[in-house]
């Protein structure tokens, strides 16, 4: 453009050719002054006129924001009118988010940030398009399912004004929860506090705890698998996994007959099942003698009948029923047989019982 002017001296050197000036703004400081798109003078530009235009033409300018900042979607907007963010000052313009966000921060209340102390890098959460949606993806660090989900909009219900050092376990959040169930009493019964063993997202209830993988619950068990103590009794690390592990106090508290007394073996299962102590499923005619078929079935009221041993079932005899007192005669009635020797058990080992 000043070749344009080349014939027309006058128009720059005005009638002084010692003291033209040699500069743009020398020249041009009424242009300066003047312009308001933007206004130069309250944004308080520089006067290096070369470091925004070139001598083609006053439009459009050379200048590069993207070389100092870039200027991307909502800032991409508000592009040409630079005071809004240079607030007449270009020597220090902040270069980061809350440096001009400051007071978006502090203001906001959909959270709290400043009261929930969320960090002042806004781009760790928010893009330049818009504030709202944030890209801030909450899962990278603790995924939200479940009820999780349901509050994932709430963030101080989880963070509590500290979001550098939120816990990310179950019972880190939820201790008072575990401390205050009472059906069943976590603390009394001494729980594990791994909520998920038991628990999941979606609700406290109901569990998904199977109790069939560590112990099926039939019978008459399966009865009380809601009634966690009465198994348990406070301990669920130790608690037996054997009949009598849990039913010695009813082992030795049985008198028809009397279990104990009786040396009967622990194993429970050997003569119970798990729907009721009676009917026993005792085979005492499988297993050692006929007595509750044959000739046997009517003759006998109690087990004590036959084991006149009440500390030692393994020993019983016949001849409380059977009329043969006369230990000379019977003697001489088996003379005959071989090895024979009289014996409370002796009968047994000839006569089946049938």
């Amino acid at each position: 453009a000043h070749a344009d002017i080349a014939t027309d001296c006058i128009s720059c050197h005005n009638g002084d050719y010692n003291n033209t000036p040699n500069t743009c703004v020398g020249c041009h400081q009424t242009d300066f002054d003047n312009t308001t798109n933007p206004n130069h003078t309250d944004a308080q530009f520089p006067t290096d006129c070369a470091s925004c235009h070139n001598e083609g033409a006053w439009s459009p300018t050379t200048f590069d924001h993207n070389s100092f900042y870039p200027l991307n979607g909502a800032h991409a907007d508000i592009a040409t009118d630079c005071i809004s963010c240079h607030n007449g000052d270009y020597n220090n313009t902040p270069n980061t988010c809350v440096g001009c966000h400051q007071t978006d921060f502090d203001n906001t209340t959909n959270p709290n940030h400043a009261d929930a102390q969320f960090p002042t890098d806004c781009a760790s959460c928010h893009n330049e398009g818009a504030w709202s949606p944030t890209t801030f993806n909450h899962n990278s660090f603790y995924p939200l399912n479940g009820a999780h989900a349901d509050i994932a909009t709430d963030c101080i219900s989880c963070h509590n004004g500290d979001y550098n050092n939120t816990p990310n376990t179950c019972v880190g959040c939820h201790q008072t929860d575990y401390n205050n169930t009472a059906n069943p009493d976590h603390a009394e019964a001494n729980f594990s506090i791994d909520c998920a063993s038991c628990h999941n997202e979606g609700a406290w209830s109901p569990t998904t705890f199977n109790h069939n993988a560590f112990y099926p619950l039939n019978g008459a068990h399966a009865v009380i698998s809601n009634e966690c103590v009465t198994c348990h009794n406070g301990d669920y690390n130790n608690t037996p996994n054997t009949c009598v592990g849990c039913h010695l106090t009813d082992y030795n508290n049985t008198s028809n007959p009397k279990h104990s007394s009786a040396n009967f073996p622990t194993d429970c299962t050997s003569c119970h099942n798990e729907n009721a102590w009676d009917p026993s499923t005792f085979d005492h005619d499988g297993q050692y003698f006929r007595i509750y078929s044959g000739r046997h079935r009517d003759e006998w009221n109690q087990c004590t009948d036959c084991h006149n041993n009440a500390s030692n079932y393994s020993i019983f005899t016949c001849i409380n029923c059977h009329e043969h007192n006369d230990k000379t005669k019977v003697d001489n009635d088996h003379k005959d047989v071989n090895n024979y020797q009289y014996t409370n058990t002796s009968c047994f080992n000839c006569h089946s019982g049938v």
